[in-house]
Order: structure tokens, then sequence, then C-alpha cells
């Protein structure tokens, strides 16, 4: 029998999460799944393509209460891909399922051309994204989908950072008239949004927390160490913001903008590669308009990703409540 998972939060961290009386919810990936079915449940015309993924993407039960509006390619992504862009065509709501490490880099040609290109409103979900499946490695290891898809024309990019984010997705996802990514991980999620007044736009990032010294900007699993790390840092006297940038594309220029005009430094968090991630559509958005506060990225570097439970590796590269706050506070110039 394989040894548990370690935690995502140390003692420190679990103890502020609880401070802080956030909710414990449920995997994006369930949320997204019961979220799918019902709107399918709603729209019979609503059809979820998937690659040997159904179980990995939490779609047994809609298969077996919509088994006419499933369809099964097994492991050929660029089929998934093909079907799921001629079904959008031929006026179905089509959404594509299938691990993000596969469905963006096996499938590239197909999202840039049968779906992007030809401009039909399929969405594509990739789901156990970065470094969600851990020890696996890099062949499994999705640090790369942001860079590619951003680099293509015609594509909404959505990373949600809790349940709320998850279902508002969707539901934009499924009215969606152009081609939408969504991009979940595997990981249980605190909910991070009040749910009284919530509003979720695409393209329009949520503020999480206000501050003026040092704006954190993330999105997707990090989010919720991103707040921590500003909870951390308030015990010190520095007052931190926390955007939840869930939209990468188009990006939300106004919140980006604020956060360098209003605070002293701005830290990017993903979990991703730093090479074309959102670390740097912030910088290119903040240098463009003349602003240069202090600034880091952080994610994964370019180099050979070390091999690691989903924990391990967040705290390897800095991802995490302490390694936050310390890349904070060295960039103030506290340290």
């Amino acid at each position: 029998m394989s040894a548990p998972a370690p935690s995502m939060f140390t003692p420190a961290a679990a103890a502020m999460l609880q401070e802080l009386g956030l909710k414990k919810g449920r995997a994006n990936l369930e949320e997204f799944a019961d979220t799918l079915q019902a709107l399918a449940t709603a729209d019979r015309n609503l059809v979820a393509v998937t690659s040997d993924s159904r179980g990995s993407g939490k779609l047994a039960p809609f298969g077996k209460a919509l088994p006419k509006q499933i369809v099964e390619v097994g492991i050929a992504e660029q089929n998934l891909v093909g079907i799921t862009a001629g079904l959008a065509a031929c006026g179905k709501k089509a959404f594509g399922v299938s691990p993000s490490c596969f469905l963006t880099a096996r499938s590239l040609e197909q999202i840039k051309n049968d779906v992007c290109y030809s401009n039909v409103p399929a969405v594509l979900v990739g789901i156990s994204s970065g470094v969600s499946y851990g020890a696996l490695g890099s062949t499994h290891h999705s640090l790369h989908d942001l860079a590619v898809l951003r680099a293509i024309n015609n594509i909404t990019i959505i990373v949600p950072a809790d349940n709320f984010e998850t279902r508002e997705a969707i539901r934009f996802a499924a009215k969606a008239t152009r081609p939408v990514f969504v991009r979940f991980g595997k990981a249980a999620m605190y909910d991070l949004t009040p749910a009284a007044g919530s509003v979720f736009e695409a393209g329009k990032a949520c503020l999480v927390r206000e501050g003026t010294d040092v704006a954190f900007i993330a999105n997707g699993e990090t989010v919720v160490h991103a707040l921590l790390a500003a909870e951390h840092l308030a015990a010190t006297g520095v007052s931190a913001r926390v955007l939840s940038l869930h939209t990468v594309k188009p990006l939300d220029t106004a919140a980006v903008l604020s956060a360098g005009r209003e605070c002293r430094a701005v830290i990017t968090v993903e979990e991703h590669m730093v090479a074309g991630g959102v670390g740097e559509a912030v910088a290119s958005t903040l240098l463009q308009a003349g602003l240069a506060p202090r600034f880091k990225m952080v994610g994964f570097p370019d180099e050979d990703t070390v091999t690691g439970a989903q924990a391990d590796l967040f705290r390897h590269y800095g991802i995490s409540m302490e390694g936050l706050a310390a890349t904070a506070t060295a960039l103030l110039g506290l340290s």
C-alpha cells in the first residue's frame, strides 16, 4: 500500500486556515462534473467527449445518467478535439474532457485549427493539470498548457480557484459562442469567494483580499496559498492584496494595472512554468503601461522538474504560505 499524500499545508498554514474560518469544499473536478450533468440534464443538446477519462474527470455518473450524451473516444486526444469541434460545428454544446498534459500537447494542432481557427464554440476541459499527477513525473505534468494556448488566437482561458469559480466558469462556457479552455487540478479546494453577492465574470479578476504593500496575483490551486501568505504577512504589518486572476485570456488588465499602481510590489503565483505563463502576461501588461513595481514570478523554473507529490513540489518551489511570505518580505526589502 502506498503512503498517503502529504498535506498541502504545514501545521502553521493549517492553523491559519482554521483562524480564517475558510470552509473546505470539494475538488473542482467534482464541482465541474456535477455542474455539467445538471446543465446536460436540462439541455439534451449538451454532450461530453472523453478520452478514456470519464473516471478521472468524475464523469462516470454523467455517463450512467445520460448515456446518449457522452462520447468515449479512448486514448486518442487528437480525435477527441476533432470530434468535439465537429459536434460544436453541428450545433451541439460540446465539452471535450482530457488530462491537460495530453490535451494541450498531443492535440495542439487540432486545437489551433479545428477549434480556434474554425471558430467553433467548443469547450476543452484540461483535468489533472499542473503537477496534480505528482510522482508520475514530467510526462504527466502540465506546466506548458497556458503558454501554448495563450499563443493561439481566439480562445478564452479560465483557471478557477474554488468551487464557486468552477460552477460559474462552466455555466459561462456552456453559453459561450467562441472556444473556451478550462483548467482543473485534483485537490479539494477552500471556498475563497463570499457566497452572498458574489459575481463571476470571465475576463475580470476576483479581489480576494485588499492590500497596498504587495499584490499577489494568482490563479487555480495557488490562490489559497497566496491568501494564507497575505494573512501571515499582516501579522508583521505588511498589507497584501490577493487577486484570483481566474481568466488568463483575456487578461483583466485593469486589475493588473491597479495592482501595479497601488502596491509597492507585485508577485505572480502559478502552477505552471514561469516561461509563457501568467507571470509573463502580467509583466508585459505592467511594462507596456510604463509601470515598474518590484516584481517577482513564482512558479516552476525552466529546469527538469523534481518528482514528488503536489504538496512537495509546491513547497520546493515556494508555493506555500511560508514560501510566498518570505518572497514578499525579501522583495519589499524587509528581510
